[in-house]
């Protein structure tokens, strides 16, 4: 008997707010790496509403076999199978024209945090996007009492995990030569932030 797919509420709720802010940057994009692929709803989503450009899921190994699935199933020629990638191990020998991640830097702990970015100034071709969904803080404090709820669970869970401060996170990005274009308000209390690396 055939597996069911993962399914993420979350990704459910999301993907619209998601897909209007993709849709903006994305007209001129060809390739785009997910990082953190997860269930691989995004990916299937994504890449059928934006059939121009190739969407390259990527996860660690226990989450591909579900990525898979939603991919079959979709049946989509835009999306490859998905590869395997830890930001602590090898990045991909290919280069993109877009990166793009969602829940997944609150996840990491932050010595990840830096190794993503250190993989995507390895990955991200010049002019290349970036857009990173998620909660943030800003100037140090918590956007929302949800908010601040949701890091002492992530803690509990996994010490090294947690809310990223805004300002922490975008030193990261402007130390690979990425620029702020947009930070977008989505709903329950996250963020889309754009960053397109300086040609």
């Amino acid at each position: 008997m055939r597996a069911e797919k993962p399914f993420a509420p979350s990704c459910e709720r999301n993907q619209g707010p998601i897909l209007e802010a993709l849709l903006r940057h994305f007209a001129g994009t060809h390739r785009v790496l997910e990082i953190g692929s997860g269930t691989g709803q995004h990916a299937v989503h994504f890449a059928a509403a934006m059939p121009w450009l190739s969407w390259q899921a990527s996860d660690r190994t226990d989450n591909l076999p579900g990525i898979a699935r939603w991919r079959d199933d979709a049946g989509l020629p835009n999306t490859p199978p998905a590869i395997e990638l830890d930001v602590d191990g090898p990045w991909p020998d290919a280069t993109f024209d877009a990166v793009f991640t969602a829940n997944s830097l609150h996840i990491m702990g932050w010595t990840q945090v830096r190794a993503f970015f250190a993989g995507i100034a390895a990955v991200l071709e010049g002019g290349g996007l970036l857009v990173v969904y998620g909660p943030f803080n800003y100037g140090g404090d918590f956007t929302s009492d949800s908010n601040r709820a949701f890091d002492q669970w992530l803690k509990d869970r996994d010490p090294a995990s947690g809310i990223r401060d805004f300002e922490a996170v975008d030193a990261l990005a402007r130390g690979i030569g990425l620029v702020l274009v947009e930070d977008n308000a989505m709903p329950a209390n996250n963020r889309c932030l754009v960053w397109r690396r300086t040609e």
